[in-house]
Parts: C-alpha cells; structure tokens; sequence
C-alpha cells in the first residue's frame, strides 16, 4: 500500500522538536518523511514505508501512540529493569531475568549482527526516541531513551518467554531472601495461557481455498493490531507485541501464521553436585571431575520511595548448564535454555514476509524458536502443524520434568532435533489441523503423529479439552468457508463437562430417597441433567456448573501438572461422591449469596469491562460492563474468556483469553475478519479506547482493511510521524 502526502507541514513541526543531546533529530526527521500512516475508523495503523526500516519506524512510532506504557513496560522487563519503575517488589524478577539476559552479552551480539537486522533495530530506536521528543508530556517510567540492541531482549512474541518459567520464589528465595514472593498455590485455580490455531486445506473448504483461524489466548491488550507494509515486499497484518517490530501473528497475501502455547519441554533443570565453602559454592561435579564454578556479579538499580535509584548487587553462580535458580533442601539447580537473540529475532521478522511454506521452512531452518508451536496455511493450500524449532536432543531414560542428575554428562543436552524428528505434521490427509495446547497426537484427527514414535519431552501434557473440541469440530467435516470458521472458532459446547458431570449424577443418585441433600439439590441437578453443555448468556445451568468445577478443582490437593485431561481424572478421582456433592451444595450456596439466586444466568455473572488502561487489572461492579457468554478455556471452550470475581467484586470480569481472534481465506485476493479484545488504543479518552467491546463479547468479527481498495472510504486520518 503505498500512500502520498505533502511534506511541508511535517518539515515545519519537526523544526521545532525538542533535541536529545545523544540523538540524531535530522536522521529522524529524514526518515519520518519516507513513512505513512493511515488510521482506519476502528484507529488500526497501517503503516507503508520505502524500506523495511522506514516501515518499522513507522510501525514502533504507531504502537508508541496507542500504547507508550504497554511498549515500555515490555522492555522493563525484558531488560530486567522493572525495579527502576517499580522499586524493591519487581528486584527477584529482574535478577531472574538477568541471569539469562546480560546487557552486554546483547550488545556484543548486536555488534555481530546481519546488517539488515540492524537498520530494523536502529529504526525502532530511533522511533521511539523519535515519538518522545515530539511528546514530552509523555513520562517514561524508566527508559527515557531506547538503544538499537535492546531489541535483543524481547525477541519472541509470546506471553511468557522460557525465562518466565523459572520458579520467581526459588530465585528469590535464594538470591532475594528479604523480598517475599509468593509461590503459586496448588490449589488456586488456574486456566494456562495458551491459543487455538487452526488450519483448513482447500479440499474441505467450499471454494477451494486454504483457511486459518488466529486465535491467541493472553492478558488482555497484550498485542497492537496492524498492518505493515514496505516497497520491498513487506505486507503482513496481525497482532504484533508492543514494542516488537514484527507481526507476531497474522498473515500477509499468501501465507498465514499462528503461533500457539507448544507442551515440548524445551528447558531443563539440573540438580548439582556443588564443592561449598564459606562463601558459597566453588565448584561443582560433571562427567567425573570437579569443575570451576562461574561467578557473576549482577547490579539492579532500584527506586526507592523518594524517586532516587540506588544500586543493588548480587553475586551469583552458573554451571555449563546455566545459572544456579533456586535450591532444594541439599540440592541445587541449574536451568538451561535456549539463548539465541540475533536468531530469534531474524526468525520472528523474516517469517512475516515468506510466500509459501517452503519460504517460511527457509526461515525455520534458524531454529530459534523453544515456545511456540505453529499453525500455517498459505495460498497454495499448503496447511502445516509444526512444532518448535529448538527442542533439545536428550536421552529419554529419565523424566525430564524434573531436576535430573547434572554431574550426569550423558545427561546433557546433544544438539537439536530436526524437524523430521519431531511431530510436524504437512498436509494431512484429514485436511486440517489444528494445536489448543495440547499434544499433537490429535492435532489432525486421524493423520496425527503416533504419540510412541517421540520421546517423552516431545510433550508434556497430552489432550485438553479444548483438542477434544477441535477434533469433534473439523474431523470429517467439509464446506468449510469463512464464516463457517468464525462460527467454529465460538462454538459454545463445554466438552469437559461430559467427562464431569456423570460422576456428579451417579453420586446424587445413590443418595437414599429421604436425604435431605437429595432433597436440596433437586432442583441444581435436574438443571444440569437437561443442559445440552454449551455455554451461553442465558444459560443458567452453565453459572452452575462453572462455579461447582471451580469447587472440584479446589477440594483436590493435586499440584498443578498442566493442562491434560488427566488433570480432570484426578480431580473426579481425588474427591469422593459426598465431596462431589458438597461441592455442589457449596456452588449453590455462592451464587445464592452472591447474585440473589443459585439460578443466575451465566451472562449477569460472567462480565467485559475495561475501565482505563492499567495493566494491573482492577474492576467495578457499579460500573457498565457487557455479558460474554464464553467461559475459561479449561471446560473446553475455543473461545477463552479467563474471568474470576476481583476484589471488590461478586460478578466475574475476564482478563485474558481470547485477546486478537482472526479468519484468513488465502484465495486470489486474502479476505480476512478480526476483532481485538475492548479496543485498539489504550487512551480511555479515545473512541478506539473500546468500540470492539461488543463485537469482542458477542464474536461478531468485523471486515480487515488489507488492501487499499477496502480501506479507501475507511480512512480516519493520514499523517507522518512527528505530525
């Protein structure tokens, strides 16, 4: 897309930017003058450069318009500088993530870098830079100035990086003795973050062409929604990252990309065999020999309450395996993982602009991907489930979800495998694919991998509800088209209740006639014999189940493992039949005593609300908010809606789940429908602050603006950065 605009405004009010002594303003300005950007009437950016690095200056200046706070806070803590802007509370997870990520270990890399991955990082620094001299009422909370490598640090787009997997209160526990963080509560109910990709080969679509469904689940407002596109062949639209200069999950004219939760173990612990003297360990057992431990020390600069930074410095241990996280009882433990920031950072831009799939398996052949796997479809009907690019080769013989021996050298790590190793799945005979987090034995119905065929760190959770739901929806089914994946992609149906609810019955059911608990629960299991297990906002037997899993899930003392249906086994097998109906005298008695009723419909319960754009969510039951008939992802809804009650707060308002949802059509021209959760700007003052609220709460996806035609008579205003 390429757009014209006069130059001669611009040159005058970049006259009079404020200048930044280390800055390059006449740089800047030359550049803002190659880029365009259009707002659509829902505020989306669509960004058109001459180069590449023109089109991400444009597209890093536009995401630092919706979003300043967002894009700074993801580089706070990518760097492990978030205790700048937070103080003492945020220094355990800053020395986390310095473990891993050491400031001039990235710029030694980013000195090393393809010339080309540094003009993209030069162009996001200098946008940022760019945006807050031509907005100094603009704060930053701590980084008042971006450098070209600092992209190195956030070189993967997903929710929680490999770095966040790493225990926060054994590292603090550790190395932070005096701040306290909270370990995670086995029993608190959790619902994983995760996505749903799915993919339709031309044989099972009405017009013979390939679709995709895009559908990530993360806290809300996590990702910008975007179109970017260069004079050198760049035109990819989706949800980038805040502050990342790629689309993270979208598509460009020939080819679509999905990126979803991967259940690979791609991270290992070791437990070491340490030497301790009186200043702690020096040295440690590996392959028979004692061996040097490494020595680092880390300083944090940390905010205190009047405003000043002090320093804080720590003196920490690593081992060929990697840093020493956390301790248990006697042992210490290692952690490896992937640490690849140039390569992951050249993947993650250069998939955006492959034309088919032998293009994106180029890009792969990086291998720095540890998270993701990946759902693709592109215009030549090609459809792919792929795993990820770095799964550690090891032997199999232990579990590896657990610390293993690391004095144990054939223990180690052994290279990567290849793709023809592990799980991919490329044009299935079934005619689709599809990944919820789960394993990838179901992922395409009967042309699935055979689970025996891998090791056993291929995968670490198995089915899901969520994979069940797929499996019903897509297996042996044709005509598919566009709005027939939309309807698919919120098809209500619970499939975890199946496995549930006949257990509850069963134990209602052997209750002798004149129980008074027979008695009192009548009516509550009468609602549940007749629900045909789909959710919806009228639907009161769906509050009713929801509140009486919830209750299942707290009575079972079973650790957290995943997200497997085993998880729901052990729910049904730890609790017996009177627990099983306790749990729902206890259902009963919550909705009754908080809404009036135990017979609420699941829509005066389950609640959207966004009231201004702080990323520590907080809600309000006196204030507006809309019904959303889809539940959490756990009872094996594709359409996530991650709510609970708040503070303050009896009804359930969602804050992560369904956040961007996407449909792709790769014919002769791609077609293409989304919505983003509330809105596209992060101002509240903004009409795109939540003018996708009710389409997001009802799934009602609206047009993509991909090319100029459809965007011509959508154009709410053209300008250049610095305009």
């Amino acid at each position: 897309m390429r757009l014209w605009r006069g130059g001669a405004a611009l040159g005058l009010v970049l006259a009079a930017l404020p200048l930044a002594a280390a800055d390059n303003p006449a740089s800047w300005r030359a550049q803002a003058a190659k880029v365009d950007i259009v707002r659509d009437d829902w505020g989306i950016a669509h960004i058109h450069g001459k180069t590449d690095a023109d089109a991400v200056f444009g597209m890093i200046y536009a995401q630092a318009e919706d979003d300043f706070n967002r894009v700074e806070t993801n580089y706070l803590v990518a760097l492990g500088r978030l205790a700048e802007a937070e103080g003492p509370s945020a220094v355990a997870q800053d020395l986390r993530t310095r473990l891993f990520i050491d400031p001039a270990d990235l710029q030694a890399r980013y000195a090393k870098a393809p010339a080309w991955l540094k003009a993209l990082a030069v162009s996001w620094a200098d946008a940022l830079n760019f945006y807050l001299a031509t907005h100094p009422e603009v704060k930053p909370r701590a980084l008042t100035h971006f450098e070209p490598w600092m992209t190195l640090a956030f070189s993967e787009g997903s929710i929680g990086g490999d770095i966040e997997r790493i225990n926060l209160a054994g590292v603090a526990k550790l190395y932070v003795p005096d701040v306290q963080v909270a370990s995670a509560n086995p029993k608190d109910f959790v619902e994983p973050s995760g996505s749903n990709g799915i993919a339709i080969a031309p044989a099972n679509t009405a017009d013979g062409h390939a679709l995709l469904l895009i559908n990530p689940h993360t806290s809300f407002y996590f990702r910008a929604e975007q179109q970017v596109t260069s004079d050198a062949g760049l035109n990819a639209y989706g949800a980038a990252t805040w502050g990342q200069f790629f689309v993270y999950q979208g598509f460009n004219a020939h080819a679509g990309w999905m990126h979803t939760t991967s259940s690979v173990d791609s991270i290992d612990e070791f437990a070491e065999t340490l030497a301790l003297t009186g200043a702690g360990p020096s040295g440690y057992m590996h392959g028979g020999k004692l061996q040097p431990i490494i020595t680092k020390q880390i300083t944090l600069n940390v905010r205190q309450s009047d405003g000043t930074l002090k320093p804080r410095s720590f003196t920490t241990w690593a081992t060929l395996h990697g840093p020493i996280v956390r301790r248990e009882g006697d042992r210490w433990i290692s952690a490896s993982l992937m640490h690849m920031p140039v390569e992951a950072l050249s993947q993650s831009f250069l998939r955006t602009k492959a034309q088919n799939y032998a293009d994106f398996a180029k890009v792969m052949q990086l291998g720095a991907n540890s998270t993701n796997n990946t759902v693709f479809a592109d215009r030549q009907g090609t459809i792919a489930f792929l795993p990820p690019q770095f799964i550690p080769r090891r032997t199999d013989s232990v579990d590896r979800t657990k610390p293993v021996d690391g004095s144990n050298a054939a223990l180690d790590w052994q290279g990567v495998l290849p793709l023809s190793e592990t799980p991919a799945i490329i044009n299935p005979a079934t005619g689709w694919v599809a990944n919820s987090n789960n394993g990838p034995w179901s992922a395409a119905g009967s042309a699935s991998p055979v689970r025996a065929s891998f090791p056993r760190y291929i995968d670490s959770v198995g089915e899901n509800p969520r994979g069940v739901h797929s499996t019903r929806l897509f297996d042996g089914k044709r005509g598919w088209s566009l709005n027939g994946l939309v309807t698919a992609a919120y098809d209500p149906a619970l499939p975890a209740f199946d496995l549930m609810l006949p257990p509850l019955f069963a134990a209602y059911d052997a209750l002798p006639a004149n129980d008074a608990q027979r008695a009192r629960l009548a009516d509550p299991i009468a609602a549940l014999r007749g629900w045909d297990r789909r959710w919806a906002t009228t639907s009161v037997p769906t509050s009713l189940a929801v509140f009486w899993a919830e209750e299942m899930w707290r009575l079972t003392s079973a650790p957290y493992q995943g997200v497997g249906m085993s998880i729901f086994d052990d729910v049904l097998s730890r609790t017996t039949p009177a627990q099983k109906l306790g749990a729902l005298d206890t259902a009963v008695a919550r909705l009754s005593g908080d809404f009036g009723k135990w017979a609420t419909p699941w829509g005066e319960i389950n609640r959207f609300q966004r009231l201004d754009d702080s990323i520590a969510p907080h809600f309000d039951d006196s204030k507006p908010s809309l019904p959303v008939g889809f539940t959490v992802g756990r009872w094996g809804s594709l359409a996530s809606f991650d709510a609970r009650a708040w503070p303050g707060t009896k009804r359930y308002y969602g804050n992560s789940g369904n956040s961007f949802v996407a449909v792709v059509e790769f014919g002769p021209r791609v077609k293409a429908r989304a919505v983003n959760a509330g809105g596209q700007s992060g101002h509240p003052g903004s009409p795109h602050f939540d003018d996708q609220a009710q389409r997001y709460t009802t799934g009602d996806l609206r047009a993509v603006y991909y090319y100029p035609d459809e965007l011509a008579g959508h154009v709410a205003r053209r300008y250049r950065p610095g305009e």
